[in-house]
């Protein structure tokens, strides 16, 4: 990744220079630090996107204002100390659904994130009932500034491309949000195409990014409907009612539609070698195409689907098998995986695991937000399978940068925001249900045993997570108004 070059990675910076970031920063911030004190993270390893270095950073009034080696906490400052442990930024998860009618809200889903070391979230604002999508943005901003504890993001959603195209230029003005996204698996979404392309080139031309959940309807239908006729229709077959194909045919189109209209894609939750590979070529053309996966697809198969929890590990996609989850690890070594989104969706186990579900009527998705960084740092970087500096590029910067956050947000630099996670790389822990803070309870990976482990984390230069407690409550954390998407 290349470095910032009005934030650089790890200088020793002059007074000078701290104060002239920290004027611009001030001048776009919307959210004010929640303590005006110093703090001085001692001893510890810096690690970064781009590399690792030993060094203190000192924190004042919720950013980063120093770092170097051998500094002195000045009066009143509180030390702390981090010898032996990484100093990383904050996680950034961009692929986040949050409701009241799901067991997160901005609240509970915050402090599982805060507990995980991800210190922004984010969700979508769909706009209902002749709504705009700036008002749409406003019900949930609304609710962010009373329930969450992180800080937030908003992906405006696209449901009548018709009407919202014309809404792409003054988006960012009016909202602050640099993102949308529009989903090909919708039944009516072949007969609106030309309004989609309209709205995403509009999208592109205005710095805004465009999310795109990649599934075929037509091939998904044809399966369900194939399925059903043969009387398989329980969650066994679930895998084999959202087939690869159609995964694949509808990367091919969205990867189609960024290259005619010039416009920047964020393909989400990508789960097989064939929708991967489209992707990796499209890269290698120069198109602005962007690839997240999530972390069931790194950690489990399809054969989850031949056990009696198979309700656990719904999601869409589905589970694929071995060649695509070694495809996807590969990706995020060689940099062609962008992020690595959760795609969190909070129900309880038995909701999960209710019988009655079928292969067209099922609660798609897992909670992931407390445990997607150990479960990575362990899997990954414990496992020789990526780097510590690739771990925070997928978790953090990338999604920083893609989605108008960077530098504030995704690094550790002079100028940034004070969100610090101090991570222990040698705690080995056992995943429990009892530790979750999620409102689901549960963990669908109860028992696995992991090593790496944040002890600390701070959002803006407050400590809200120490010791297995969240300290900070609701409404502390903040909706942030974004720059343009840019490349990582």
């Amino acid at each position: 990744m290349a470095a910032s070059q009005d934030f650089p990675a790890h200088p020793l910076h002059t007074a000078a220079a701290v104060a002239v970031l920290l004027a611009t920063l001030a001048a776009t911030s919307p959210v004010e630090a929640a303590v005006p004190q110093e703090i001085l993270v001692s001893g510890g390893t810096v690690v970064t996107s781009e590399g690792r270095f030993a060094a203190d950073v000192r924190v004042r009034d919720g950013t980063i204002v120093e770092i170097g080696t051998g500094l002195a906490a000045g009066a009143g400052a509180r030390t702390i100390d981090a010898s032996g442990l990484l100093v990383m930024p904050g996680g950034v998860d961009p692929h986040v659904h949050l409701s009241s009618r799901l067991r997160d809200d901005y609240r509970t889903g915050s402090r599982a994130a805060l507990a995980g070391g991800i210190t922004t979230i984010s969700n979508f604002a769909f706009p209902a009932g002749g709504r705009t999508l700036a008002q749409a943005i406003e019900r949930e901003a609304a609710l962010i500034r009373e329930q969450a504890v992180a800080d937030v993001i908003l992906h405006a959603g696209i449901n009548d491309p018709a009407t919202q195209e014309g809404e792409m230029t003054t988006l960012a003005a009016e909202t602050g949000q640099t993102s949308t996204k529009i989903f090909m698996v919708r039944s009516v979404f072949d007969a609106e195409v030309p309004d989609y392309m309209a709205t995403m080139d509009a999208a592109g031309r205005a710095g805004i990014l465009t999310m795109v959940h990649c599934e075929d309807g037509p091939i998904l239908a044809h399966a369900v409907a194939e399925l059903t006729a043969a009387g398989r229709t329980s969650l066994e077959y679930f895998p084999d009612s959202r087939p690869v194909v159609g995964e694949v045919v509808a990367t091919q189109r969205a990867v189609a539609m960024a290259e005619a209209t010039g416009a920047p894609i964020y393909a989400v939750h990508v789960s097989s070698e064939g929708s991967l590979r489209v992707l990796q070529d499209a890269q290698s053309r120069g198109l602005s195409v962007f690839v997240e996966t999530r972390p069931i697809y790194l950690h489990f198969t399809r054969d989850r689907f031949e056990g009696p929890d198979r309700g656990l590990y719904v999601g869409q996609p589905p589970l694929r098998g071995q060649r695509d989850q070694d495809a996807l690890w590969a990706g995020i070594a060689n940099g062609s995986v962008h992020v690595l989104g959760t795609d969190h969706v909070a129900y309880l186990r038995e909701e999960k695991m209710d019988p009655s579900q079928t292969i067209s009527r099922h609660r798609a998705g897992l909670n992931n937000l407390q445990v997607v960084r150990p479960m990575l740092w362990s899997e990954g970087v414990v496992r020789g399978r990526i780097s510590e500096e690739r771990f925070v590029a997928v978790t953090s910067t990338n999604a920083a940068k893609l989605f108008g956050l960077y530098p504030r947000k995704g690094t550790i630099a002079v100028g940034s925001d004070a969100d610090i996670v101090l991570w222990d790389p040698d705690e080995t822990r056992t995943i429990r249900d009892e530790d979750m803070f999620s409102g689901t309870g549960f963990s669908v990976y109860s028992g696995w045993e992991v090593t790496g482990w944040p002890v600390m984390t701070l959002r803006r230069g407050e400590v809200v997570y120490e010791n297995g407690e969240i300290l900070a409550g609701a409404g502390s954390g903040g909706l942030l108004r974004r720059g343009k998407w840019r490349a990582p």
